[in-house]
Order: C-alpha cells, then structure tokens, then sequence
C-alpha cells in the first residue's frame, strides 16, 4: 500500500461518492460479470441488495491480458465513483490504492468501480505507452489529434479507440455514467484542478494531503473526453514518484 496516503485516498473517495456531484443518470449493466461476494437485507418483504461485490472482465490488452474490475457497494446507488490505478504502465503507484480499495469495505450509498490498471501490457513492461507503444491516455475520441510517430512516449494511436485498452474504458463509462471519475497517474504529487468540478477535486486534495493546481489539458486525454462529452465529473490525481510501497 502507498501508506497512510493511502488510506487517506480511501477517506477522500468516501467524502467524493458523498458529495453526490457530476451526472446522474441510470446505470447501464455490463454482461458476462462474475458476483464473487453479495449481501442482501429484507425491507419490508421486499429483497434490495445493500452491498455487494463483483469481479468484472472488461476486455483483455493487445498482448491477452485481463483488464479487470471490481465493483462493489450499492450497484442501485445514484452516486457512481470510477477509480481507475494506472493508465501509464511506468506510474504504478495507483495500483496498491486500487487494490486496497477494491478489497475494502463496501461503501453503503454509492456504486464503487475500481480498475487496479488499464494498461496490463505497458505495466508489465515498464512502460508508459501499451504493447503498440500507444500513449493511452491521447487515444480517447475527446479532442484527439495526431501526436507524433510510433516510437514516441506520446503516440496518440492511428486514431481515436484505435487501442483494445482504450475501448475497454469508454465500454465501461458509457454503461456505468459515473458521476466522479479518479485517475491515478504519477509523479507531480498534485491535484489536477484543470477540468471538472474545481470544488469537489480541492475537497479531495485537501483530504489526501496534495496541492492543487491546472495541469495542461492534452488532446484524447480520458478525463478531457469524459467532462466534455460523457459529462460526467472526472479529474487526475499525480501520486509522488516513488510512492510505490506497500505497508
């Protein structure tokens, strides 16, 4: 685990699902999910799920990879967080705060997604870009344009969702419309404030302990996608370089 920050990202995310902010809409159900754990309570004579958690197969990187999911919390809940732990293989930090988090305690009022890693392939390899060397995070259909060549760190593809990654995240966006979106990168150690709802990613800078501050917002990145045509609330957390540990 990333330590105490670690726990404190669990608290904040908390406060986030609470805050209830971003789109509400209905939460589309993906197939082929796996229930791993489920916990049902009778109100009334009537069943209602109050807490579960479910492993999901979103789809497999370009080299077979699982990229996977776990959700868990109230699947009927209107508050929907999507975590997701690393997007560039060569910034694992999010990884253990995602894994803590989706073995962690359901919370009772929102509908919790977390994916450890997007980018199963470049993780393994220590790279940033997948296995076709694709930035991912320059791949989404928002605003994307041609950056570079292949062979460059900041490849943004042949074209929008060109990457199997790519599409397994707008797959799982689209049917879950999540009202906050957290997407761990590293190493600046701050809080994106650049898109999204300023008031709600200062809240969550201020309960992990980072600084807040506007990065560059860069053609085909998810969360740039996400606020301005999903419209939904999603923004990025900068973990510290190093922050790689497990205590």
């Amino acid at each position: 685990m990333v330590g105490r920050r670690g726990r404190r990202v669990m608290i904040a995310l908390v406060l986030v699902s609470a805050a209830g902010c971003g789109v509400v809409g209905e939460a589309g159900r993906l197939p082929g999910r796996h229930e791993t754990h489920g916990e049902k309570a009778a109100a009334g004579g009537a069943s209602a799920v109050v807490s579960l958690r479910r492993a999901v197969l979103l789809g497999r990187s370009d080299q077979g990879r699982p990229i996977s999911a776990v959700e868990l919390g109230n699947p009927r809940a209107a508050r929907r967080v999507l975590v997701v732990g690393c997007v560039h293989g060569d910034e694992p930090a999010g990884v253990p705060v995602a894994e803590e988090l989706a073995d962690g305690p359901s919370p009772a009022d929102a509908d919790l997604w977390v994916v450890p890693s997007l980018n199963p392939d470049g993780l393994a390899a220590g790279t940033r870009g997948n296995a076709h060397g694709v930035d991912l995070n320059r791949n989404f259909p928002g605003g994307w344009r041609w950056i570079d060549e292949p062979g460059s760190i900041h490849y943004s593809g042949a074209g929008p969702l060109s990457e199997p990654e790519s599409v397994s995240a707008t797959r799982l966006i689209r049917r879950v419309r999540p009202t906050v979106a957290i997407w761990f990168h590293q190493h600046m150690a701050v809080v994106d404030v650049s898109e999204g709802p300023k008031r709600v990613e200062q809240a969550f800078a201020g309960d992990v302990g980072l600084p807040s501050r506007a990065l560059t917002d860069y053609p085909g990145s998810v969360t740039g996608w996400e606020n301005t045509v999903v419209r939904d609330s999603a923004f990025v957390v900068e973990l510290p370089r190093g922050a790689t540990c497990r205590t």
